[in-house]
């Protein structure tokens, strides 16, 4: 029997602005307008504001279990006003989100992009008036107008264009939903974004005390900061934040000129030390500046429900192609890496509420930066479980192109038989004794391991170098010998052939060269890995080539069907590729630019897409262990990357050792695959 298909849109007005997170602004929400209809009857719209009562028809079917309510990001918005607005709650599992089911497929997620990628009529004009109508009637008018809110009885013509407008976008999300590819968001997918949506849902808790000494504490240090650059550049700039004033007054005043302000280009340039001193203290300011987390503080703060807890802050598959999660409003996905050890950044967290963070570290900037995790905290009479899995990318891809020596070396190490995997790199590399390798010789390791594995070079190898405050003149002086000759003549003629392009990413020969011979020999090291990335791109190409017909390595399969290529992942997802095509050479699909944000045609080879399939399957692992996870008695709160971060009630029935248990369990696809997680128990969330 067919499901019957309410199709739904809604529109509100809300004092707070929705940039401070859907929940919140769902508190204080107005329901406005309901455009709605069900299967491919007409659409009808119901005008809250001159009828209070809701049609009989449309709320008989918001409460029914047999009906599926189908909107765009209906889960994340629509659903949650109203239920705010008018106690009426609907399951995720009688639910279905074109957006996800848009974003499942590499799709844009905003609709009007949408509608211009899949030929869906849309009249741009009235799509601009569409916007100025939701300016208009949606948001407060701005503090300098007479007229405070704009209304049906105000704005009669705009308003009977609004209802337009309504009743167009459920005609759009109609037809988007019969038109988008199911593949990726049905069975297994379908109740994992059921279930996302209950996590988005419960949140966790913030400490919002310790948010707002934070913003204190940030907003004395940059009055400071800025005091001592204005006194330092005689008034010619006014805080380190002025990006273009600090880089003139450099170039005028020491002759120097900064190609960048960016981060890493200022860190490099800090750490080579060669600077006059002024210069040197005013970047070191600029970097201690540029450290703040203040916008995530105020997220926090702004965000948070009533309650005390912050929702909705994930977006399920927004990550493109790979179906990772994208983080909203808080962006826990994109959270600053700590520069203190935890002791530290528990004293740094005692002294925040008590206003004195100053007077025990100088750098109040990086403090903030790193307490930031801080600020998610446990429920009185509850606890926070984290377990993260352990280098699952790189686990994953070893498994899934067959390089032996390497699997078994992960379960060696789980065992604690064997060494870790930054020293193997080093000493495979190298062909030295695992036992012999050092300290600094384990960081060259680790930026090898991090930087090549998906057929980065030289250009590769520098980007983490940077990262990790690597010093190449160092690491010439330790590796230069180790290189064997063969390997160390093939990158000389590398070098050759870059200074002829014009491609020597500005390093000095000896430099170049090294950072080249490390990539030639974590390849001569990684054979099975090293080959995938040609084999994959073979049967990409192929499929290309042949619609319809599959090709396969190993567990991955491509097929083109219709205007969509198909990687098949050995979970059985797909990775999709719109539109491929091989042009002058290159595989190209249509994809979103991550610089521009733009749709566009974009490039991509073997290498990318081995670190697309890794990277989709990672998620895969953890995806699975979920469901199992909240079975057993830990509800997700929060999710960041690898690592899943549970609240349970405090006591020692819940345990870290169970929870990583469940994580480090292989899925029934990925036999073979080694795993392992570790985590931890605590009340105010760290980095591990």
């Amino acid at each position: 029997m067919k499901t019957k298909k309410l199709y739904w849109d809604m529109e509100t007005y809300s004092e707070t602005p929705i940039t401070r997170g859907t929940h919140a602004y769902a508190e204080e929400a107005r329901i406005l307008l309901v455009a709605y209809a069900f299967d491919d009857q007409p659409v009808k719209v119901w005008d809250s504001t001159e009828n209070h009562e809701i049609p009989r028809d449309l709320y008989d079917a918001w409460v029914s279990k047999s009906v599926l309510k189908v909107g765009f990001n209906s889960g994340m918005f629509d659903s949650t006003v109203l239920r705010h607005v008018r106690g009426i709650n609907i399951p995720p599992e009688q639910q279905y989100d074109v957006m996800v089911q848009a974003l499942a497929h590499a799709l844009p997620g905003k609709l009007d992009t949408l509608c211009e990628v899949m030929g869906v009529s849309e009249d741009k004009a009235k799509l601009k008036t569409g916007k100025q109508l939701i300016n208009l009637f949606c948001k407060p008018r701005p503090k300098n107008m007479k007229l405070r809110r704009a209304t049906r009885e105000t704005h009669p013509e705009e308003w009977a264009m609004f209802i337009e407008y309504a009743r167009n976008d459920v005609e759009a999300t109609r037809e988007l939903h019969n038109k988008i590819p199911k593949w990726n968001y049905v069975g297994e997918e379908l109740r994992l974004w059921h279930l996302d949506q209950h996590i988005n849902s419960r949140g966790f808790r913030v400490d919002v005390p310790l948010a707002e000494a934070a913003l204190r504490a940030v907003d004395i240090a940059q009055a400071s900061l800025s005091k001592e650059v204005d006194s330092m550049t005689g008034g010619e700039v006014s805080s380190a934040n002025q990006r273009d004033a600090l880089m003139e007054h450099i170039l005028s005043t020491h002759g120097i000129r900064m190609k960048d302000m960016r981060a890493d280009t200022v860190e490099r340039m800090v750490a080579e030390g060669d600077l006059p001193p002024e210069v040197q203290q005013l970047l070191e300011i600029r970097l201690q500046s540029s450290k703040t987390s203040t916008a995530k503080y105020k997220k926090l703060i702004e965000a948070a429900s009533s309650d005390g807890r912050l929702r909705g802050t994930l977006q399920f598959n927004g990550a493109g192609r790979t179906r990772r999660w994208a983080g909203r409003t808080f962006q826990p996905q994109n959270l600053p890496r700590p520069s203190h050890k935890q002791k530290e950044i528990d004293l740094f967290i005692e002294a925040l509420y008590v206003d004195c963070l100053d007077v025990i570290t100088d750098d109040v900037m990086g403090a903030t930066s790193s307490t930031i995790r801080g600020c998610i905290i446990a429920e009185e009479g509850n606890k926070l479980i984290a377990t993260d899995l352990s280098n699952i990318e790189g686990r994953f891809a070893a498994w899934v192109a067959g390089e032996t020596w390497k699997i078994k070396a992960f379960e060696d190490f789980d065992k604690g038989t064997g060494s870790d995997l930054y020293i193997l790199a080093y000493a495979r590399a190298f062909d030295v004794n695992p036992a012999c390798v050092s300290k600094d010789d384990r960081q060259i390791g680790k930026v090898m391991e991090l930087a090549l594995g998906y057929g980065g070079g030289a250009g590769a190898f520098l980007t983490f170098a940077a990262a990790y405050g690597m010093d190449l003149d160092e690491l010439v002086a330790k590796a230069w010998s180790s290189i064997p000759v063969y390997v160390r003549e093939q990158s000389e003629s590398m070098w050759e052939w870059a200074v002829q392009q014009k491609r020597t990413l500005g390093l000095p020969q000896k430099q170049f060269i090294v950072c080249d011979s490390l990539k030639r020999m974590w390849r001569e090291a990684h054979p099975a890995v090293s080959s995938a990335w040609g084999e994959l791109e073979n049967i990409v190409r192929g499929a290309i080539g042949t619609p319809g017909r599959e090709y396969s390595y190993r567990s991955l399969t491509a097929v083109q069907q219709g205007n969509w290529l198909r990687l098949k992942l050995p979970s059985g997802q797909c990775l999709c590729y719109p539109s491929p095509k091989i042009e002058e050479g290159d595989i190209t699909y249509m994809g979103m630019c991550q610089y521009t944000r733009k749709w566009k045609r974009l490039k991509t080879y073997g290498g990318k897409l081995f670190e697309n399939v890794c990277q989709s399957g990672a998620r895969d692992v953890l995806t699975s262990s979920m469901p199992r996870m909240e079975e057993a008695g830990y509800p997700i709160v929060l999710s960041v990357h690898d690592e899943v971060i549970t609240e349970v009630p405090d006591t020692t029935e819940y345990n870290e050792q169970e929870l990583s248990g469940i994580l480090a369990t292989t899925p029934a696809w990925a036999e073979g695959l080694p795993l392992a997680a570790a985590g931890f128990e605590t009340y105010r969330y760290r980095k591990d």
